[in-house]
């Protein structure tokens, strides 16, 4: 907790950090303000204010209009929050304030107007997420199992399908695409009550390109990247997971750089645990990739061949990517971090092969949520 007064602003629906802090969802201008030895004050429009004080983290709540300056407040909800935030702040004797770095631009206009001066805190509302704690661990286990029950529905499509005579995938007569399979992935996230993502359902070459969506037929005897990332509305926590599944006889040339993928997970993995770091676990998946003979990094102009093109992972809570990242120079792991997994090799001849589970840093080392096999075969 800091010892200065601090400010945190902005629409909590879209604001993560500020919603992480007063763990209250609304639509509106909100600000939050704490006052070392004082209390929080909330500041929320005046129809949500029930709802607040039985809900969200806060020691007193009000509306703009007991905060009104002297001018008066603007009929503008977003500025009326701010005018109100700073004429708080005037009133308790502040003259300067913390902020995060999602701070509306509005609010530190209107607190400088107030003669406050206002200094921002990169760590704040970035540091304070990453420990998350037994209720966060408990919505991020839930998310990743709905998560892992929809890739096991989207793998089985793809492995239990059959093939055409000239190799394209059919289900139920149909031809399967990619689209078909997201479809078929989005309404089964609805099912459970889950916000439907873009998932990616890459194919064969496409899958070269680890952030490629996919489109079209998916064929026999090539990999298909499935990549799922939903998120729960009611705790606003979300799911990753991915998967690389291969319809029918795999061939040698993927089963091999499957096998190095595998193997650079679970260093990885072992190297994930309290005093460790996002570089130390990246450096980890890098050894193994590297005494297999393949490159890290994006390719040079004309370069054939696999090699893995990404980091090994990221932070993962309330948005499915922040900090920290698993990569050259990331900072050291804490306990409560949760964490993705997921090196990859990818080769524009045969596609991509990428293995995603999510963990949690204990005490110890880490908790692995994903029960999910993650070999090839789905059939």
């Amino acid at each position: 907790m800091s010892t200065e007064p601090v400010i945190r602003a902005g629409i909590p629906q879209t604001n993560r950090s500020l919603y992480h802090r007063i763990r209250f969802s609304v639509g509106d201008p909100t600000a939050i303000i704490d006052l070392p030895g004082t209390g929080s004050t909330l500041i929320i429009r005046d129809i949500e204010m029930g709802r607040a004080r039985e809900h969200a983290r806060a020691d007193a709540v009000h509306c703009p209009a007991d905060f009104a300056p002297a001018s008066g407040l603007s009929a503008d909800r977003e500025t009326a929050t701010a005018q109100a935030a700073a004429e708080c702040l005037r009133r308790a004797g502040v003259d300067r304030v913390l902020a995060d770095r999602s701070l509306p631009l509005i609010f530190a206009h209107h607190l400088e107007a107030a003669g406050i001066g206002v200094t921002c805190d990169l760590d704040l509302g970035v540091v304070d997420r990453r420990a998350k704690d037994d209720a966060e661990l408990a919505h991020l286990r839930n998310a990743q199992s709905v998560t892992e029950r929809a890739m096991a529905m989207a793998c089985e499509m793809v492995g239990g399908a059959t093939a055409s005579a000239d190799g394209t995938l059919l289900v139920s007569g149909e031809p399967l695409t990619s689209e078909r399979v997201r479809t078929a992935i989005d309404v089964f996230l609805l099912g459970e009550g889950f916000t439907t993502s873009p998932s990616i359902v890459a194919g064969g070459p496409q899958g070269a390109d680890c952030h490629e969506r996919g489109t079209g037929l998916l064929h026999t005897g090539e990999t298909v990247i499935i990549d799922i990332f939903p998120q729960d509305p009611v705790s606003l926590y979300n799911g990753d997971c991915t998967r690389t599944v291969v319809h029918g006889a795999i061939p040698d040339t993927i089963a091999q750089l499957h096998a190095v993928v595998a193997e650079a997970k679970a260093a990885a993995t072992a190297a994930t645990r309290p005093g460790s770091s996002g570089d130390a676990v990246h450096a980890a998946t890098r050894s193994v990739i590297e005494q297999h003979g393949f490159e890290m990094g994006l390719p040079p102009e004309g370069a054939t061949g696999a090699r893995m093109v990404h980091g090994t992972g990221h932070g993962v809570g309330l948005d499915v990517h922040e900090p920290p990242l698993l990569d050259v120079g990331g900072p050291e792991l804490v306990k409560g971090d949760v964490l993705t997994i997921e090196p990859g090799l990818y080769d524009p001849a045969l596609g991509g092969i990428r293995i995603e589970d999510m963990v949690a840093v204990t005490a110890t080392g880490c908790e692995n949520f994903n029960t999910l096999p993650e070999g090839l075969d789905w059939s």
